[in-house]
Protein backbone atom coordinates (compact mmCIF):
# COMPACT_ATOMS: atom_id res chain seq x y z
CA UNK A 1 0.00 0.00 0.00
CA UNK A 2 2.85 2.42 0.83
CA UNK A 3 4.48 1.63 -2.68
CA UNK A 4 0.96 2.54 -4.25
CA UNK A 5 1.07 5.97 -2.47
CA UNK A 6 4.05 7.09 -3.50
CA UNK A 7 3.31 5.98 -7.22
CA UNK A 8 0.39 8.01 -6.36
CA UNK A 9 1.55 10.85 -5.22
CA UNK A 10 4.37 10.92 -7.92
CA UNK A 11 1.88 10.76 -10.74
CA UNK A 12 0.09 13.76 -9.07
CA UNK A 13 3.27 15.60 -8.74
CA UNK A 14 3.69 15.29 -12.09
CA UNK A 15 0.58 15.93 -13.63
CA UNK A 16 0.60 19.43 -11.57
CA UNK A 17 4.08 20.37 -12.88
CA UNK A 18 2.71 19.96 -16.60
CA UNK A 19 0.23 21.85 -16.23
CA UNK A 20 2.39 24.54 -14.20
CA UNK A 21 4.50 24.38 -17.81
CA UNK A 22 1.78 24.98 -20.08
CA UNK A 23 0.73 27.89 -18.03
CA UNK A 24 3.92 29.38 -17.94
CA UNK A 25 4.45 28.74 -21.80
CA UNK A 26 1.13 30.24 -22.71
CA UNK A 27 1.47 33.11 -20.31
CA UNK A 28 4.77 34.17 -19.31
CA UNK A 29 6.87 33.37 -22.57
CA UNK A 30 8.94 36.60 -23.51
CA UNK A 31 7.79 37.76 -26.93
CA UNK A 32 10.65 38.44 -29.27
CA UNK A 33 11.06 39.48 -32.84
CA UNK A 34 11.97 36.79 -35.37
CA UNK A 35 13.60 39.18 -37.88
CA UNK A 36 12.85 42.16 -39.70
CA UNK A 37 12.78 43.51 -43.17
CA UNK A 38 14.73 44.88 -43.80
CA UNK A 39 17.46 44.07 -41.18
CA UNK A 40 18.93 46.98 -38.92
CA UNK A 41 21.61 49.34 -40.51
CA UNK A 42 20.90 47.80 -43.86
CA UNK A 43 21.73 50.52 -46.59
CA UNK A 44 20.44 50.37 -50.44
CA UNK A 45 17.04 49.50 -49.43
CA UNK A 46 14.22 49.78 -52.55
CA UNK A 47 12.34 53.01 -52.16
CA UNK A 48 9.29 51.06 -52.68
CA UNK A 49 10.02 48.69 -49.83
CA UNK A 50 7.32 47.75 -47.69
CA UNK A 51 8.42 47.28 -43.86
CA UNK A 52 8.43 43.88 -42.08
CA UNK A 53 8.45 42.75 -38.29
CA UNK A 54 7.91 39.06 -37.64
CA UNK A 55 7.00 38.08 -34.11
CA UNK A 56 7.88 34.77 -32.33
CA UNK A 57 4.46 33.83 -32.13
CA UNK A 58 1.27 34.40 -33.12
CA UNK A 59 -0.66 37.88 -33.06
CA UNK A 60 -3.69 39.84 -31.48
CA UNK A 61 -4.61 41.54 -35.07
CA UNK A 62 -6.68 44.38 -32.76
CA UNK A 63 -2.91 45.42 -31.73
CA UNK A 64 -1.22 45.79 -34.81
CA UNK A 65 -1.92 49.16 -36.27
CA UNK A 66 -0.60 52.56 -36.96
CA UNK A 67 -0.35 53.39 -33.45
CA UNK A 68 1.72 50.31 -32.36
CA UNK A 69 3.89 50.13 -35.89
CA UNK A 70 5.43 53.11 -36.68
CA UNK A 71 8.26 54.86 -39.42
CA UNK A 72 9.58 57.77 -38.84
CA UNK A 73 12.32 59.97 -40.95
CA UNK A 74 13.97 61.89 -38.16
CA UNK A 75 11.30 63.00 -35.71
CA UNK A 76 8.73 63.15 -38.95
CA UNK A 77 5.95 60.15 -39.08
CA UNK A 78 5.59 58.46 -42.47
CA UNK A 79 2.24 57.67 -43.60
CA UNK A 80 1.97 54.12 -44.52
CA UNK A 81 -0.93 51.14 -44.03
CA UNK A 82 -0.31 48.62 -41.28
CA UNK A 83 -1.18 44.97 -41.96
CA UNK A 84 -0.42 41.76 -40.19
CA UNK A 85 -0.50 38.10 -41.30
CA UNK A 86 0.48 35.02 -39.38
CA UNK A 87 2.85 36.49 -37.33
CA UNK A 88 3.99 39.07 -39.67
CA UNK A 89 3.15 42.66 -39.90
CA UNK A 90 3.79 44.93 -42.34
CA UNK A 91 4.19 48.54 -42.82
CA UNK A 92 3.44 50.04 -46.50
CA UNK A 93 4.18 53.85 -46.67
CA UNK A 94 1.60 55.84 -48.78
CA UNK A 95 4.10 57.56 -50.94
CA UNK A 96 7.79 56.44 -52.22
CA UNK A 97 10.50 56.92 -49.85
CA UNK A 98 12.92 59.38 -50.40
CA UNK A 99 16.06 58.37 -51.96
CA UNK A 100 19.17 58.21 -50.27
CA UNK A 101 17.95 58.66 -46.84
CA UNK A 102 18.06 57.12 -43.27
CA UNK A 103 14.52 55.39 -41.72
CA UNK A 104 13.86 54.57 -38.38
CA UNK A 105 11.03 51.97 -37.41
CA UNK A 106 9.48 51.19 -34.67
CA UNK A 107 7.67 48.08 -33.18
CA UNK A 108 5.95 49.12 -29.27
CA UNK A 109 5.07 47.15 -26.75
CA UNK A 110 1.53 47.70 -27.58
CA UNK A 111 1.72 45.32 -29.59
CA UNK A 112 0.10 41.94 -27.85
CA UNK A 113 0.37 38.26 -28.74
CA UNK A 114 -3.10 35.88 -28.44
CA UNK A 115 -1.89 34.99 -24.75
CA UNK A 116 -1.03 38.94 -23.74
CA UNK A 117 2.36 38.90 -24.19
CA UNK A 118 4.23 42.23 -25.37
CA UNK A 119 7.66 43.37 -26.20
CA UNK A 120 10.07 43.48 -23.36
CA UNK A 121 10.85 46.84 -24.86
CA UNK A 122 10.32 48.96 -27.78
CA UNK A 123 12.06 47.25 -30.88
CA UNK A 124 13.56 49.92 -33.32
CA UNK A 125 16.03 49.51 -36.12
CA UNK A 126 17.27 51.76 -38.68
CA UNK A 127 17.88 51.32 -42.87
CA UNK A 128 19.08 53.76 -44.94
CA UNK A 129 17.25 54.17 -48.96
CA UNK A 130 18.95 53.46 -52.53
CA UNK A 131 18.93 55.62 -54.96
CA UNK A 132 20.76 59.08 -54.93
CA UNK A 133 19.60 62.58 -54.12
CA UNK A 134 20.75 63.64 -57.44
CA UNK A 135 19.97 63.28 -61.00
CA UNK A 136 20.20 59.71 -62.54
CA UNK A 137 23.17 60.37 -65.26
CA UNK A 138 21.95 59.66 -68.85
CA UNK A 139 22.73 56.56 -70.73
CA UNK A 140 25.68 57.02 -73.14
CA UNK A 141 24.59 55.98 -76.61
CA UNK A 142 27.67 56.85 -78.00
CA UNK A 143 27.13 56.88 -82.04
CA UNK A 144 24.15 54.18 -81.52
CA UNK A 145 22.58 57.26 -81.31
CA UNK A 146 22.84 58.28 -84.78
CA UNK A 147 20.04 55.61 -85.49
CA UNK A 148 16.38 54.91 -84.53
CA UNK A 149 16.72 51.15 -85.64
CA UNK A 150 20.02 49.59 -85.35
CA UNK A 151 20.35 45.80 -85.49
CA UNK A 152 23.02 43.31 -85.40
CA UNK A 153 21.41 40.30 -87.66
CA UNK A 154 18.38 41.38 -89.55
CA UNK A 155 15.55 44.33 -89.66
CA UNK A 156 12.13 42.82 -91.46
CA UNK A 157 9.30 44.98 -91.87
CA UNK A 158 6.04 42.88 -92.81
CA UNK A 159 4.23 45.85 -94.15
CA UNK A 160 3.89 49.51 -95.03
CA UNK A 161 6.26 51.66 -91.73
CA UNK A 162 6.58 54.93 -91.48
CA UNK A 163 10.14 55.18 -89.97
CA UNK A 164 11.85 58.83 -89.02
CA UNK A 165 15.50 59.03 -88.31
CA UNK A 166 18.51 56.04 -89.89
CA UNK A 167 18.19 52.40 -89.72
CA UNK A 168 21.78 50.23 -89.14
CA UNK A 169 22.81 46.65 -89.67
CA UNK A 170 25.96 45.14 -88.55
CA UNK A 171 27.56 42.17 -88.92
CA UNK A 172 24.63 41.37 -91.42
CA UNK A 173 24.40 42.43 -94.54
CA UNK A 174 21.99 44.96 -96.30
CA UNK A 175 19.90 42.04 -97.83
CA UNK A 176 18.83 41.28 -94.22
CA UNK A 177 16.96 44.23 -94.62
CA UNK A 178 14.01 43.62 -95.53
CA UNK A 179 10.45 45.22 -96.74
CA UNK A 180 11.41 48.36 -97.14
CA UNK A 181 12.04 48.11 -101.07
CA UNK A 182 15.33 49.94 -101.13
CA UNK A 183 16.94 51.80 -103.47
CA UNK A 184 21.07 51.59 -103.13
CA UNK A 185 23.26 54.72 -103.34
CA UNK A 186 26.74 54.90 -102.42
CA UNK A 187 27.20 53.92 -98.81
CA UNK A 188 24.06 54.25 -97.84
CA UNK A 189 20.16 53.32 -99.35
CA UNK A 190 17.12 55.26 -99.44
CA UNK A 191 13.33 53.86 -98.72
CA UNK A 192 9.97 55.50 -99.57
CA UNK A 193 9.23 54.23 -95.89
CA UNK A 194 12.03 55.87 -94.32
CA UNK A 195 12.58 60.07 -93.55
CA UNK A 196 16.68 59.32 -93.43
CA UNK A 197 18.84 56.60 -94.69
CA UNK A 198 19.22 52.86 -94.25
CA UNK A 199 22.81 51.73 -93.64
CA UNK A 200 24.09 48.10 -94.19
CA UNK A 201 27.68 46.14 -93.04
CA UNK A 202 28.54 45.37 -96.84
CA UNK A 203 28.41 48.83 -98.30
CA UNK A 204 30.85 51.54 -99.37
CA UNK A 205 33.17 52.42 -97.16
CA UNK A 206 32.93 54.33 -94.44
CA UNK A 207 29.70 52.47 -93.87
CA UNK A 208 31.18 49.33 -92.60
CA UNK A 209 33.72 50.73 -90.06
CA UNK A 210 30.59 53.31 -88.62
CA UNK A 211 28.88 50.41 -88.25
CA UNK A 212 30.84 48.63 -86.23
CA UNK A 213 31.63 51.52 -84.10
CA UNK A 214 27.98 52.03 -83.80
CA UNK A 215 27.27 48.50 -82.72
CA UNK A 216 29.77 48.00 -80.37
CA UNK A 217 28.75 51.13 -78.79
CA UNK A 218 25.58 50.10 -78.32
CA UNK A 219 26.77 47.01 -76.53
CA UNK A 220 28.49 49.43 -74.26
CA UNK A 221 25.15 51.34 -73.82
CA UNK A 222 23.24 48.22 -72.81
CA UNK A 223 26.12 47.25 -70.21
CA UNK A 224 26.17 50.51 -68.69
CA UNK A 225 22.27 50.33 -68.16
CA UNK A 226 22.39 46.61 -66.72
CA UNK A 227 25.86 47.37 -64.44
CA UNK A 228 23.85 50.20 -62.42
CA UNK A 229 23.67 49.88 -58.77
CA UNK A 230 21.24 50.87 -55.63
CA UNK A 231 18.63 50.84 -57.53
CA UNK A 232 15.69 53.28 -56.24
CA UNK A 233 12.58 50.48 -56.80
CA UNK A 234 12.81 46.69 -57.05
CA UNK A 235 10.25 44.53 -58.12
CA UNK A 236 8.00 47.25 -58.61
CA UNK A 237 4.66 45.41 -59.28
CA UNK A 238 6.53 42.13 -59.34
CA UNK A 239 6.74 43.01 -62.74
CA UNK A 240 3.55 44.21 -63.84
CA UNK A 241 3.09 48.15 -64.12
CA UNK A 242 0.25 48.83 -66.02
CA UNK A 243 -1.83 51.84 -64.61
CA UNK A 244 1.42 53.21 -62.56
CA UNK A 245 3.21 56.37 -62.59
CA UNK A 246 6.85 56.44 -62.75
CA UNK A 247 8.98 58.55 -61.63
CA UNK A 248 12.15 59.07 -62.10
CA UNK A 249 14.75 56.81 -60.87
CA UNK A 250 16.32 53.76 -61.34
CA UNK A 251 14.01 50.42 -61.30
CA UNK A 252 15.17 47.01 -61.54
CA UNK A 253 12.96 43.67 -61.92
CA UNK A 254 15.15 40.29 -62.35
CA UNK A 255 12.12 38.82 -64.32
CA UNK A 256 9.45 39.79 -66.76
CA UNK A 257 8.08 43.01 -66.44
CA UNK A 258 4.72 43.47 -68.21
CA UNK A 259 2.26 46.11 -69.43
CA UNK A 260 -1.43 45.04 -69.55
CA UNK A 261 -2.67 48.88 -68.79
CA UNK A 262 -1.90 52.27 -69.89
CA UNK A 263 1.79 54.10 -68.16
CA UNK A 264 2.64 57.49 -66.79
CA UNK A 265 6.16 58.43 -67.11
CA UNK A 266 6.01 61.35 -64.90
CA UNK A 267 8.80 64.02 -64.49
CA UNK A 268 11.03 67.20 -65.39
CA UNK A 269 13.06 67.65 -69.09
CA UNK A 270 16.29 67.18 -67.24
CA UNK A 271 14.84 63.81 -65.14
CA UNK A 272 16.09 60.09 -66.11
CA UNK A 273 14.55 56.63 -66.37
CA UNK A 274 16.31 53.51 -66.37
CA UNK A 275 14.88 50.19 -66.20
CA UNK A 276 16.59 47.02 -65.80
CA UNK A 277 14.77 43.91 -66.83
CA UNK A 278 15.97 40.39 -66.53
CA UNK A 279 13.14 39.34 -68.33
CA UNK A 280 11.07 39.73 -71.80
CA UNK A 281 9.35 42.79 -71.72
CA UNK A 282 6.18 42.74 -72.98
CA UNK A 283 3.63 45.44 -73.53
CA UNK A 284 -0.25 44.91 -74.55
CA UNK A 285 -2.37 45.82 -77.53
CA UNK A 286 -3.74 49.57 -77.92
CA UNK A 287 -1.40 50.41 -74.33
CA UNK A 288 -0.15 53.14 -74.16
CA UNK A 289 3.13 55.18 -72.80
CA UNK A 290 2.15 58.48 -71.90
CA UNK A 291 4.70 61.26 -70.67
CA UNK A 292 3.74 64.25 -67.72
CA UNK A 293 5.12 66.85 -66.85
CA UNK A 294 8.26 67.30 -69.72
CA UNK A 295 9.88 64.09 -69.46
CA UNK A 296 11.81 63.64 -72.86
CA UNK A 297 11.71 60.28 -74.56
CA UNK A 298 15.40 60.33 -75.37
CA UNK A 299 16.04 60.52 -70.94
CA UNK A 300 13.99 56.91 -70.58
CA UNK A 301 16.26 53.79 -71.22
CA UNK A 302 14.55 50.62 -71.24
CA UNK A 303 17.06 47.56 -71.03
CA UNK A 304 16.19 44.22 -71.96
CA UNK A 305 17.56 40.98 -71.38
CA UNK A 306 14.81 38.69 -73.00
CA UNK A 307 12.24 39.95 -75.53
CA UNK A 308 10.91 43.33 -76.00
CA UNK A 309 7.42 42.80 -77.96
CA UNK A 310 5.16 46.19 -78.18
CA UNK A 311 1.26 44.92 -78.77
CA UNK A 312 -1.26 45.52 -81.54
CA UNK A 313 -1.16 49.64 -82.11
CA UNK A 314 0.41 50.25 -78.71
CA UNK A 315 2.15 53.44 -78.25
CA UNK A 316 5.73 53.29 -76.40
CA UNK A 317 8.08 56.07 -75.27
CA UNK A 318 11.79 55.58 -75.15
CA UNK A 319 14.98 53.55 -75.99
CA UNK A 320 14.88 50.34 -76.03
CA UNK A 321 18.28 48.42 -75.44
CA UNK A 322 17.82 44.83 -76.00
CA UNK A 323 19.76 41.58 -75.99
CA UNK A 324 17.66 39.39 -77.31
CA UNK A 325 15.23 41.33 -80.34
CA UNK A 326 12.81 43.89 -80.50
CA UNK A 327 8.84 42.94 -82.09
CA UNK A 328 6.43 45.39 -83.20
CA UNK A 329 3.09 43.81 -83.94
CA UNK A 330 0.57 45.81 -86.49
CA UNK A 331 0.15 48.93 -85.64
CA UNK A 332 2.80 49.65 -82.80
CA UNK A 333 4.21 52.75 -82.83
CA UNK A 334 7.18 54.39 -80.70
CA UNK A 335 8.69 57.67 -79.64
CA UNK A 336 12.28 56.64 -78.95
CA UNK A 337 14.75 53.87 -80.41
CA UNK A 338 14.97 49.82 -80.91
CA UNK A 339 18.59 49.23 -80.59
CA UNK A 340 18.88 45.52 -80.69
CA UNK A 341 21.51 42.79 -80.13
CA UNK A 342 19.65 40.23 -82.56
CA UNK A 343 17.33 41.49 -84.77
CA UNK A 344 14.04 43.84 -85.11
CA UNK A 345 10.85 43.04 -86.32
CA UNK A 346 8.35 45.74 -87.54
CA UNK A 347 4.79 45.38 -89.21
CA UNK A 348 3.31 48.34 -90.68
CA UNK A 349 4.56 50.36 -87.73
CA UNK A 350 5.54 54.34 -86.64
CA UNK A 351 9.14 54.95 -85.38
CA UNK A 352 10.21 58.47 -84.93
CA UNK A 353 13.68 59.38 -83.47
CA UNK A 354 12.74 61.54 -79.83
CA UNK A 355 14.00 64.99 -79.64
Amino acid sequence: MKIKNVFLIISLLLVVSIFACKKDDNTGAILTATTTDPLNNVTGVARNKAIEFTFSEPMDPLTINNSTFVLKQGSTAINGTVTYSGTTATFTPTNTLAAGTSYTATMTTGAKSLNGNSLAANSVWSFTTGGSTSVLAVVDLGTSGNYVILAKTAINNSATSAVTGDLGISPAATSYITGFALTKATGYATSAQVTGQIFGADMADPTPINLTTAVNNMVTAYNDAAGRSFPDFTELGTGNIGGKTLIAGLYKWTSAVTMPSDVIISGSATDVWIFQISGNLSMSSAVNITLSGGALAKNIFWQVAGQATLGTTSHFEGVILSMTGITFQTGASINGRALAQTAVVLDANTVTKPQ
